[in-house]
C-alpha cells in the first residue's frame, strides 16, 4: 500500500510535544516556570542520548590508536587563560531598552537578513546603528557589548578573586592538560588520540530551537596528536571518518547532510582548517559536528603558561616533537536534536488516517521490541511474559497488553520502535508470532526460537526510507 508522507511546517512545536508526552524530554524545573535552555531527558530520551554516544564511544576508542579520558568540569582557572577563553569567549549582547531582554546582536542581524558570519563586534555595532535596528518588540536596542559565555564560580569558603574557577565550556582542554599523562600512561607513538564525553556549560545570551542550543550540554570530542606537516592527510582522513557515521550509525540521510568550509573570516583564533557537517534541521541549515586542524595552538599555549614541557620524544627521529592536533567536535544533545528532527514523519495511510512515526535507526532506537499479547486470556499473556524474559538480556523491550492491537501498534510507531511482536491463538499451536516492522508495516510469522538472530539481522539491515 503506498503512504504520503505529509509536510509538516510546524515539526518542531509537534515534535517538542511529542517528546514531553512520550518521555524524551522534559522541561528543566518545569513545575516552578522551567529554566530557560535547560532540559532534562525522560526514560526514553536518556536511553536514546545513551545510544548516541555509546555509538560515538566505541567507533572512537575501540581502535588501538584512540585512549579515552573523563576530565574534570571544574580546572586550574590558568587553563581558560591560556586556552583563550577569559580573554576572547564572549557574544555581541543588546537589550531591550523597555523591557531588558538581552540578545544575541548576530542573531537579530541574521533575522533581517544580514550576513554576520566573519564579521567582527565593531562592524556588527556598525551595521545595527545603520539600520537603527530594534528588539524583536519594536524597542530601542542598547548599545552592544561583549559577554563572556563561561558560568564562573567559586571553590573553598571564602568567594574573592582568588577563588574563581569556571564551569568548562567545553571539554577539549581537559584532554590537551593530560596529554603527557595518557602518552606515558599508555605507552602511545605519535599518530594517537584522547577521547572523552562529557558536560560542557555555556552562559548563552539567548537559548534557542529545543536541544539545538543550550546552556548545559555534553560534547563528544576527540584530540588526535599528529606530527607536524602531517596534519592535512589525517584532516582528511577525519573528515571521511566523521562523515560516513552519520549515516552507518546513526541513519541520517546524505540528502539531509553538507559540508562547509570555513573562510578566512570565521575561522576561529586556535584554527588553521575547519569543516562543519551540517544537518538541515526543520529551522534551516546548521552545524551538527567539526573538524578542526588547530596546530600546535594549544599545546603551545599550554606550555607557555604552565612552564611545563608537553613535548613528546620522538624515538624514531631521536628528537622532542610538540604535536599539532586534529579536532573532531561533536555535541551529544545537538546529535540528540538531529537524531529527533529526523526520525519524526507524518504519514497518510489512507483518507483520514494518519500515523505519526520517529524513524530512528534501530540501533539507536530507545525501545529496539514491543510483545504484544492479542488479548489478555487463553495463555497469550503467559507466552509473552516468556518471550520478554528470553529477549530482555539482548535487547531493551516493552511489554503491552492495554487496548486495541492497532492502537498499541501506533503508540510504538510514535516512540520509534522497530519491530513489534505479537503473540495470537496461532502462536498456541505452532510457536510463531507476528513480527511487524514499524517502517512499512509488513508483517510475517517467525518462530519463537528464531526470534533473536531474525531481529539482530533486520537491526544490520536497516536503512533509511529517503537513503
Amino acid at each position: 500500500m503506498k503512504r504520503k508522507k505529509l509536510k509538516m511546517p510546524d515539526t518542531m512545536e509537534k515534535l517538542v510535544s511529542l517528546c514531553k508526552r512520550k518521555g524524551f524530554v522534559f522541561q528543566s524545573s518545569e513545575i516552578y516556570g522551567g529554566l530557560n535552555g535547560c532540559w532534562d531527558y525522560g526514560p526514553l530520551g536518556v536511553e536514546l542520548l545513551r545510544n548516541i554516544k555509546e555509538s560515538w564511544w566505541r567507533e572512537m576508542t575501540y581502535r588501538d590508536d584512540v585512549e579515552g579520558i573523563d576530565a574534570s568540569i571544574l580546572m586550574h582557572p590558568r587553563t581558560w587563560e591560556a586556552s583563550g577563553h577569559v580573554e576572547g569567549f564572549n557574544d555581541p549582547m543588546v537589550e531591550d531598552s523597555k523591557t531588558n531582554e538581552r540578545f544575541r546582536l548576530d542573531h537579530l542581524l541574521e533575522e533581517v537578513g544580514v550576513e554576520c558570519s566573519g564579521m567582527d563586534f565593531d562592524a556588527m555595532a556598525a551595521k545595527m546603528t545603520e539600520l537603527a535596528l530594534k528588539s524583536p518588540k519594536g524597542n530601542a536596542l542598547t548599545e552592544p557589548r561583549q559577554f563572556n559565555m563561561m558560568f564562573k564560580t567559586h571553590v573553598g569558603p571564602v568567594e574573592d578573586t582568588a577563588s574563581v574557577v569556571y564551569l568548562r565550556p567545553e571539554t577539549a582542554q581537559g584532554i590537551f592538560v593530560n596529554f603527557l599523562n595518557v602518552q606515558q600512561a599508555m605507552r602511545q607513538k605519535l599518530p594517537f588520540g584522547i577521547a572523552q564525553i562529557g558536560k560542557a556549560f555555556r552562559n548563552e545570551i539567548t537559548t534557542k530551537n529545543f536541544l539545538f542550543r543550550t546552556r548545559e550540554f555534553e560534547q563528544m570530542e576527540m584530540q588526535f596528536f599528529v606530527k607536524p606537516g602531517e596534519e592535512d592527510q589525517w584532516f582528511d582522513y577525519w573528515k571521511e571518518q566523521r562523515r560516513n557515521w552519520f549515516s552507518t550509525a546513526l541513519g541520517i540521510p546524505d540528502s539531509r547532510l553538507r559540508w562547509h568550509e570555513h573562510g578566512a573570516g570565521e575561522l576561529a583564533h586556535y584554527a588553521r582548517k575547519a569543516y562543519d557537517v551540517q544537518y538541515e534541521f526543520p529551522f534551516g541549515w546548521d552545524e551538527v559536528e567539526g573538524i578542526h586542524n588547530r596546530g600546535q595552538f594549544d599545546l603551545g599555549q599550554h606550555e607557555e603558561f604552565s612552564n611545563k614541557q608537553l613535548k613528546f620524544f620522538d624515538e624514531q627521529a631521536r628528537e622532542k616533537v610538540l604535536p599539532s592536533v586534529i579536532e573532531t567536535s561533536i555535541g551529544a544533545s545537538r546529535s540528540t536534536m538531529m537524531v529527533l528532527a529526523n526520525a519524526y514523519s507524518e504519514e497518510e495511510i489512507k483518507e483520514g488516517d494518519t500515523r505519526v512515526v520517529m524513524r530512528f535507526h534501530p540501533r539507536i532506537a530507545p525501545l529496539k521490541v514491543a510483545i504484544l499479547p492479542l488479548v489478555k486470556r487463553d495463555g497469550m499473556p503467559d507466552v509473552a511474559r516468556r518471550i520478554e524474559a528470553d529477549l530482555r538480556p539482548h535487547l531493551r523491550v516493552f511489554y503491552d497488553e492495554g487496548g486495541a492491537i492497532g492502537r498499541r501498534y501506533r503508540r510504538m510507531d510514535e516512540v520509534g520502535t522497530p519491530f513489534c511482536l505479537t503473540v495470537d491463538s496461532d502462536t498456541l499451536e505452532d510457536d510463531t508470532v507476528t513480527i511487524r516492522e514499524r517502517d512499512t508495516m509488513a508483517q510475517e510469522r517467525i518462530k519463537i526460537a528464531d526470534l533473536l538472530p531474525e531481529i539482530t539481522a533486520r537491526m544490520a539491515a536497516w536503512k533509511h526510507p529517503e537513503s
